[in-house]
């Protein structure tokens, strides 16, 4: 592999740098619940039209009286209650195409794909308006004293309250629940699965991990830019840098790593310098559940072969 991380063979050792706050599990704890006290006034219209599949849009109500969208397809003949697959979505992206979600409804399942708030889908931001509020995702709220106003804090809940939601309908077996994703998709996946009950978790490249890692890296650009952009505008002697990196620790996944209890599928490019192989590392090492990682030692933060055929066919073995 490349120069600019560790050797391969120490990833396996690796166990992060970015600080864990004293009190991360009462601020998860207070999380959960408050995403259990609220009413998600859930609203399903139908919407695409399909042969084989009903097709819904589904709204529902967040934390910060944020409303949340996600596309929800339930196969028309299945003999219910089925395994459920949330799929979640690159940074500042969508839930895309109706036509994505096929491919995993086709095997029978109840599939949801969630619009992370703010980005590229219908969910609102956390400050009630519509539209896109990209820039800035991951240090939004981190000059706040209050690190319950870290827009990645309730991003995170919109996945487990996705769950809940999903898990509570009749065509659904609440047992048998997976989630998949790439990149930011990734990294809300093992946030989700470590704040719902998921069986199967399926990630490649996941983002959103070990952020003082990717800062010593010098990787503080593409996805990770703002965080550069943080310190040149509100800190740029750095006075604050390590109660910055300790904040970030309350949405940095890899904290959340050991509360994660169903089977793990990561997929890691070697050469990947956005989501470097260290920060993936990082909370991959810290899993303590079953887990395993297939190493892609010529890829990057791209498409890697086999990844969604090879998840389609582990959720249809397990599922």
């Amino acid at each position: 592999m490349g120069l600019f991380d560790i050797p391969a063979s120490e990833l396996y050792k690796y166990m992060g740098t970015n600080p864990k706050p004293e009190d991360f599990d009462l601020y998860w704890q207070r999380g959960l619940e408050e995403m259990n006290s609220i009413d998600p006034q859930v609203c399903l219209t139908p919407a695409f039209s399909h042969p084989a599949f009903h097709c819904y849009d589904l709204y529902y109500c967040g934390t910060a009286n944020s409303r949340i969208y996600a596309k929800l397809v339930i196969p028309k003949d299945a003999r219910f209650p089925v395994p459920a697959v949330m799929q979640f979505h690159g940074y500042s992206g969508s839930s895309g195409d109706w036509a994505g979600l096929f491919q995993l409804a086709a095997s029978g399942f109840v599939v949801a794909a969630m619009d992370v708030r703010g980005q590229g889908g219908r969910s609102e931001d956390s400050g009630g308006v519509k539209g896109n509020t990209l820039h800035g995702h991951i240090i939004r709220g981190l000059e706040d004293d209050d690190p319950e106003k870290l827009l990645y804090r309730n991003i995170f809940l919109d996945t487990a309250l996705l769950v809940k939601i999903i898990s509570n309908m009749d065509e659904v077996d609440a047992s048998r629940i997976a989630v998949c994703g790439g990149s930011q998709g990734g990294g809300l996946s093992l946030a989700c699965a470590a704040l719902a009950p998921v069986k199967l978790t399926s990630v490649c490249y996941p983002f959103l991990s070990d952020y003082k890692r990717v800062w010593d890296l010098d990787l503080a650009k593409d996805a990770y830019e703002e965080l550069n952009e943080y310190f040149r505008h509100t800190d740029p002697t750095h006075r604050h840098e390590e109660d910055t990196f300790k904040k970030l620790g309350y949405i940095d996944i890899q904290h959340l790593a050991d509360r994660i209890t169903g089977k793990v599928r990561m997929y890691t490019g070697l050469m990947d310098t956005i989501c470097p192989p260290s920060s993936q590392f990082a909370v991959f090492n810290k899993i303590k559940s079953e887990k395993k990682v297939i190493l892609y030692p010529d890829f990057g933060h791209e498409w890697l072969p086999d990844y969604m055929d090879e998840t389609i066919a582990w959720f249809n073995e397990e599922l």
